[in-house]
């Protein structure tokens, strides 16, 4: 599965997340290109990832950071 994340790093938190399927990666990648292009001209400062995990509880555990607080990740540490 890709997973397309828009970030806000000065928030801390998840703006917009999309899981796509495998057959659909030309679609995601185009998704992607279309929001960062999308947040340029709003100069908007967030990250945009695209990310391949077998599952969303996968990607939760490898991107822990996107997902949890800094609070949840310093507990963690």
């Amino acid at each position: 599965m890709l997973f397309l994340i828009e970030y806000a790093r000065n928030a801390g938190k998840i703006v917009s997340f999309k899981a796509y399927d495998d057959p659909e990666r030309e679609t995601a990648r185009s998704d992607r290109l279309a929001l960062e292009l999308r947040l340029r001209r709003r100069r908007e400062e967030h990250e945009v990832v695209l990310l391949e995990a077998a599952s969303e509880h996968a990607l939760r555990r490898t991107h822990a950071r996107y997902f949890e607080d800094l609070s949840d990740l310093v507990r963690v540490s």
